[in-house]
């Protein structure tokens, strides 16, 4: 069996995830693909790697969760680095307070933050056997401003980023916590409500510093710094194109 590091990334059958699992793949790890559904398409992509696997299941219900991991482990025998990407979210205009009820509250939070919690509390004592431990939480720069596709769902983002930053206080020095905050990137959520973001690429390249809009690729290549930068925890990385700069 290789000795190769050993990566699982929630919610990677499409968009960002499926990004993150190609990017690490070509760096040499063995990926662990993951959806709550969509399997064809996690299996496709588990497929067209050198080395990946494809578990299904929902980050958000915690039975899953510690299945999720325990694949991994039963696929390779370790865990080096855990991505929770899994996310979830609702188009709703900020000033609509009432359609932001406590249902969409709690469908948000047991995804981007439970779901998170479940699968790290699940992970970490895997984690604690790697000599370089890595997690990744994928965020939103929605966490930091007044801004996002739903108020639930930029405070669950917001609640990600606190969470990171106690458990890199916890979790070192053996397993480095780290996020990523990506700000507008072209993924098939987008497509779920074009009457939301239309303009809003155009102005968005026409006010960031680097004229375009982000791309899977580019958070991707963001998570695989992460996993490499050996003195660095408990940071929230923004990958908005110097958005947030200007």
């Amino acid at each position: 069996m290789s000795d190769s590091r050993v990566a699982l990334i929630t919610g990677s059958s499409s968009g960002i995830g499926a990004a993150i699992a190609r990017r690490l793949s070509a760096d040499g790890m063995r990926v662990v693909v993951n959806s709550a559904r969509s399997a064809e398409a996690g299996k496709e992509l588990a497929a067209s790697l050198p080395e990946a696997v494809y578990v299904q299941g929902d980050v958000s219900d915690p039975d899953a969760a510690r299945h999720i991991v325990q694949a991994a482990i039963d696929a390779y025998g370790r865990l080096d680095v855990l991505v929770n990407n899994a996310g979830a979210t609702r188009f709703i205009p900020l000033q609509d307070l009432e359609a932001a009820d406590a249902t969409v509250w709690r469908d948000l939070f047991d995804v981007n933050v439970f779901g998170a919690w479940q699968l790290t509390t699940a992970a970490v004592p895997h984690l604690r056997k790697a000599e370089a431990a890595s997690i990744v939480n994928i965020s939103s720069v929605s966490a930091a401003r007044a801004m996002g596709s739903s108020i639930p769902y930029a405070v669950s983002k917001a609640a990600l980023n606190h969470m990171t930053r106690l458990l890199a206080t916890q979790l070192g020095p053996n397993i480095r916590v780290n996020a990523i905050a990506p700000g507008l990137v072209d993924t098939p959520w987008y497509d779920e409500a074009p009457e939301v973001w239309e303009g809003s690429r155009d102005w968005i390249t026409a006010n960031t510093p680097l004229r375009r809009v982000g791309t899977p690729e580019d958070v991707a290549e963001a998570v695989l710094y992460l996993t490499r930068a050996a003195y660095t925890t408990g940071d929230v990385l923004t990958v908005d194109g110097g958005r947030h700069v200007v």
